[in-house]
Formats: C-alpha cells, structure tokens, sequence
C-alpha cells in the first residue's frame, strides 16, 4: 500500500502525518521502534475506551514499507491556532484548556503504562549524577500516587476545537495513568520552552484554581517532570529543563 494524501499536516522528528480525505495518516520513519508505534496505537485504543474525544484508530499498517498509524481526521483549529488568531481571547482558550484537561483527568485507563514507572526509568537514562537521580527518586517516591488519565504532552497544538465547538484530544503517545499534578507541571513547562512565560503562570494559576490545587504542590512536581523530560528533544531544551532541576532547593 502506498502514499496517496491530500497534504502534509505536520512533519516531527522521525515522523511525518499527512491527510487523506477523512483520514490522517502518521508515517514514521523506517528506523523508528517498531514497539513504540504498537505501544502509541495501543494507548490511543485504550484512551477512546473512556469515551473521551479522541481520533479512532482505523488501523495500522506499512506505506512504503514504513509503519504507519491512520486515525479518523478531525475538521477545526487547534487551540493554538485561535490563540494566534484571536490574541484578545487567550486567557478564555486557557481556560478551555484547563476544562478540557480536567475532563480528561476525571477519566481512567487502567490497562495504560504507570507514569511514576516511566520517570523513575527516564530519571535513572539521565546524565544527572548520582547524587541528584537518588534525590529526584526519593522525592517522586513521596509523591502522592493517583491512577488519573494523563497525557503527557498536553498544550494548545494537541487541542483541536471542530467547527461546532466540539474539543478533541490529540497525540496519545505519552499517555499514561498517575497523577494530574505531574501532567499539569509537563503543560506549564512546555509554555515555558515555547517562551509565552504569562500563559505559563495564567495556566498553573486556572488548573490550580479549577483543580482545588495548592501551586506548590504542582511545583513540587517540577524537577521530577523536567528531569524524565531532559532525557530527549533538542540540547536547548535539554538545556532548559536541566535548569529546572538544577534550582531545586533539596530539604
């Protein structure tokens, strides 16, 4: 089976999605692990089980001999697009945001990977010495456990808003079940690493505000989170997420 697609939706690294009528159709590169596009469709099969608004797997296939994943296409503008668009309306859209992401908090997978598991791994891959792993270990370890529904990548360009308001979830290969908090800390430093420092704070303000949470609870969460995140992407953000760490006052 080849390529036939409408248009080019996005191109990330190692990957590339494209549209093809009614479909979207992510193609990965012909090195990329094998397991990992199983694992991505299997939690995206398990995420539309909680009856969330998420894209349906149609299937998983080869292109060209490379392995590809095709899921239903959703007709809107993401929530980052309307935020470029319309300015004036963004602390509105952050608040939708926050809404969306704590409908998808009330939901649970238990069949998902465990989030305390996978940054205690992504903790132990990463360059930090000794000294500071045993401690960022020893404070995810005291870290309430929960089993809520968590994205792991949740921002505005995962949000897509259909023509009749509808909010769709988007990119469920870091989905996992834990706690809300830890998921919250991952959106806050993503705006953090897109350099839009106001909607950062405005964000952790409404999720703790909306979530009935303490901000430093949430901060608490920060260290461990860019610790488990510094492991891969671009050696700027490696660099960036390294300093969340690294100001970290240990008790």
């Amino acid at each position: 089976m080849s390529i036939h697609a409408d248009k080019i939706i996005a191109v990330r690294t190692s990957k590339t999605v494209y549209r093809d009528g009614d479909r979207v159709i992510k193609v990965f590169d012909a090195d990329y692990s094998k397991a990992d596009i199983l694992n991505e469709a299997l939690n995206q099969a398990r995420v539309e089980e909680t009856g969330l608004n998420i894209p349906g797997i149609l299937e998983v296939t080869k292109l060209d001999g490379k392995w590809a994943i095709i899921s239903e296409y959703i007709n809107g503008d993401t929530l980052q697009q309307m935020m470029e668009t319309a300015p004036e309306r963004k602390n509105e859209y952050l608040e939708r945001l926050v809404d969306i992401q704590l409908e998808m908090h009330s939901k649970s997978a238990p069949l998902l990977g465990k989030l305390r598991d996978k940054m205690n791994r992504k903790i132990s891959e990463s360059d930090f010495d000794a000294t500071t792993r045993y401690e960022l270990h020893t404070q995810l370890e005291s870290m309430p456990k929960n089993k809520k529904l968590c994205h792991g990548d949740f921002n505005p360009s995962n949000i897509i808003i259909t023509n009749d308001n509808i909010a769709y979830i988007l990119d469920w290969s870091h989905a996992t079940q834990g706690n809300a908090s830890a998921d919250a800390a991952r959106t806050y430093l993503l705006f953090w690493l897109s350099g839009d420092i106001s909607a950062a704070e405005k964000y952790m303000e409404l999720f703790c505000k909306k979530s009935d949470t303490a901000k430093q609870y949430v901060q608490k969460w920060l260290p461990i989170v860019a610790a488990s995140q510094s492991t891969k992407g671009y050696p700027n953000e490696r660099e960036f997420l390294r300093s969340w760490v690294n100001v970290v006052d240990y008790e």
